[in-house]
């Protein structure tokens, strides 16, 4: 399908090493592409406003199979008990409407008819510390006081290992926990596999990275407070689906107050870099993740 060049930013020089120009283009099924050196992450407005890929060239980190909520990266509201299940279609699955502001995509979703919310998305790029940047805004449109938190939700394939800086994963949402261990002052899950829904609730350190063949994807946001999460979540929640299908690698903001007409902004900076490094704990793994989020 032909696309449209929409957005072009000037490569730069940072010490004597030049940086990829950043490019945003379009195609006519709603999908919207966002380019830097070579990585490249690709949003589809019509459908949730979604991430559907994140990759280094060719090699691709985020969940590809197309069953209902278990692939790409959303964004929703948080508590989960406010709304409890199915995803609110405003923020999930509905179309967005996107515009071109200058270097930065921005995706706006519909009020949701339930609870008064109405979600903006704009993505950009920092060529300086190759990073995306995500920022979601949480706009109550309710009429009334509302209090909320944000919340990402990115699907990867069942492999390789999760790692972040934290001493204890508690299970969550009356599932099982996960089998995180403590090593080389983090906590480590190598990816497996089970017959039953597992899921945990980790006070980190405003990171979270994903390893998996030779790619690894690292996340950055804010680090809370042990009492700032929405009740009976988390700044960081890892839940692993039954077989060998995708795990979510999660993270929220602090829960917040909004009065009407009020907004909430929440960015998050995703990094993404081959290595050769073995899927194991490690302390040059771990070094590895943190040169990308210091």
């Amino acid at each position: 399908m032909k696309k449209l060049l929409v957005s072009l930013l000037t490569a730069v020089s940072l010490g004597g090493i030049t940086a990829s120009a950043q490019t945003i283009s379009n195609s006519e099924d709603g999908k919207y592409s966002i380019k830097l050196g070579d990585v490249s992450m690709t949003i589809d407005a019509a459908k949730g406003g979604k991430i559907v890929s994140y990759k280094y060239n060719d090699s691709e980190v985020l969940s590809q199979t197309r069953m209902a909520n278990s692939f790409g990266s959303t964004f929703w509201t948080s508590p989960q008990s406010e709304w409890n299940w199915p995803p609110v279609p405003e923020y999930d699955t509905r179309a967005f409407n996107a515009e071109i502001n200058g270097n930065t995509l921005v995706l706006t979703g519909d009020k949701s008819a339930r609870f008064g919310y109405r979600i903006r998305k704009e993505f950009t790029t920092d060529a300086k510390d190759n990073e995306f940047v995500i920022t979601y805004t949480i706009i109550n449109e309710s009429g009334e006081e509302r209090k909320v938190a944000p919340w990402e939700i990115s699907r990867v394939p069942n492999g390789g290992i999760l790692f972040c800086d934290a001493t204890e994963a508690t299970p969550a949402n009356n599932m099982e926990g996960l089998p995180f261990v403590a090593e080389q002052k983090a906590l480590w899950y190598v990816l497996d596999e089970s017959n039953s829904n597992r899921k945990v609730n980790i006070d980190g350190k405003g990171w979270l990275a994903f390893y998996d063949n030779g790619m690894l994807f690292v996340k950055k946001f804010q680090d809370l407070a042990a009492e700032e999460p929405a009740p009976a979540e988390g700044e960081i929640q890892i839940y692993a689906n039954p077989g060998k299908t995708f795990v979510e690698i999660e993270e929220q903001g602090a829960y917040t107050t909004l009065k009407a007409g009020e907004e909430l902004s929440w960015t998050v900076r995703w990094y993404l870099i081959p290595s050769d490094l073995p899927e194991a704990p490690s302390k040059k793994l771990l070094k590895k993740a943190l040169s990308l989020v210091k």
